[in-house]
């Protein structure tokens, strides 16, 4: 079940009318601004009351906040042996589910009415079918309630799909169904023959297909599509061919620090450690020159990047140095850097051959994030060292 849940967690909202960058809502929020894109979004409902769209925004916004609060807008989540499944459930504040909750609410009631007087309304169709898709992340995501997220996730389907039969041009709506294609042919079999998937098989060509499509003719959603392309490209060790989008990317939002360190994962993976480096060298120095955007962004955070490459290079001192520098302040981190901060320097220690001190790290590991997939691992190295 592993594809069709962690997909979810990427699946985004999509805005139906302007291009993300001449609104200011989407310029924030495409740059990790979420307090400023909160506030552009409700300022949008007070103008638009009657939108379904503009309450989907507010849901969007609320959800992917939460997510890069814990660290959960990073592709290694969602390839290998996708260790989000693992990790405890997020824990929103009373007043942002409620917040969150009341704007689905409202986006589907109003849809629904639009719906029943013109059935095959593609605007409606289309923003009843984000609805579900933000459900469904939320379902997963704070419920870790994996079959009610996949049912939102085939209603999402499905109402876009509607969309498209009525609309054909509609770009914009192949997104969520080519995601959705991707995940499906990539699910094992046992998973296909839910009743939930009944009479759909997907195909993971087809999906990446259409969100090509999106990433280069689509009105809203080129963005989303082109994240979502970097992320499955990884996944499907195809690095080489997410480069293009993600400079793409950071020259339209050049205060988003994850596409940044995105870069560097894919020339890790590409095996070009000097590019690699050369990335995180420049992220640094953005920083340190008080580039904007980067406020938000730990020294620990860029210390764990490169000190996580280092590793996979063998090059353990320096990779040493740096994950202590980043463990001293863990607790401050988001909880994936965190926890797998504890758990590489564990690993560094057992490959130096000092398992005492590595012992250590694991035990801080578990205490760190206990329900983890970094956590499960670091209990089997208690016992059994780590080795390449």
């Amino acid at each position: 079940m592993g594809c069709i849940i962690v997909w979810l967690i990427l699946l985004p909202e999509l805005a139906i009318a302007q291009d993300p960058l001449a609104e200011p809502g989407f310029v924030h929020f495409y740059n990790l601004e979420f307090e400023e894109a909160l506030t552009a979004f409700q300022a949008e409902t007070a103008q638009l009351p009657d939108s379904a769209d503009a309450y989907n925004h507010i849901a969007q916004t609320i959800l992917y906040r939460e997510m890069f609060r814990s660290g959960a807008l990073e592709s290694q989540l969602v390839t290998g042996t996708n260790p989000f499944l693992r990790r405890a459930k997020m824990n929103p504040s009373a007043a942002d589910d409620k917040l969150f909750n009341d704007a689905i609410a409202r986006a589907m009631e109003l849809a629904g009415a639009r719906l029943k007087t013109k059935p095959n309304d593609a605007a409606a169709l289309y923003a009843m079918g984000v609805s579900y898709g933000l459900r469904s992340n939320y379902n997963f995501l704070v419920h870790k309630a994996w079959v009610d997220a996949l049912r939102d996730a085939t209603s999402a389907r499905k109402a876009h799909h509607r969309a498209t039969e009525a609309d054909p041009g509609f770009t914009d709506a192949f997104l969520v169904q080519g995601l959705y294609d991707y995940i499906v042919g990539s699910l094992p079999f046992h998973w296909r023959t839910l009743g939930l998937l009944a009479g759909f098989r997907g195909n993971r060509e087809r999906g990446i297909e259409s969100l090509k499509l999106v990433a280069e003719k689509g009105r809203a959603n080129r963005a989303d599509a082109a994240i979502l392309l970097c992320a499955i490209y990884r996944r499907e060790r195809r690095a080489q061919d997410a480069i293009p989008y993600l400079d793409d990317l950071i020259r339209r939002f050049p205060r988003n620090f994850l596409l940044r360190l995105e870069l560097v994962q894919m020339y890790g993976d590409l095996g070009d450690k000097t590019k690699a480096l050369e990335v995180v060298s420049q992220l640094d120095q953005l920083k340190r020159s008080g580039a904007a955007g980067l406020d938000q962004l730990p020294d620990e955070k860029i210390r764990y990047t490169r000190g996580n490459l280092l590793f996979w290079y063998n090059d353990l001192d320096a990779a040493l140095d740096d994950m202590k520098a980043v463990t001293v302040k863990a607790e401050t981190l988001d909880l994936n850097t965190g926890v797998y901060a504890w758990l590489r320097l564990g690993q560094i220690y057992d490959l130096k051959g000092q398992h005492e001190q590595a012992l250590a790290a694991y035990r801080e590991t578990m205490r760190y994030a206990p329900g983890s997939e970094a956590a499960r691992e670091a209990r089997d190295y208690m016992t059994s060292p780590y080795r390449r």
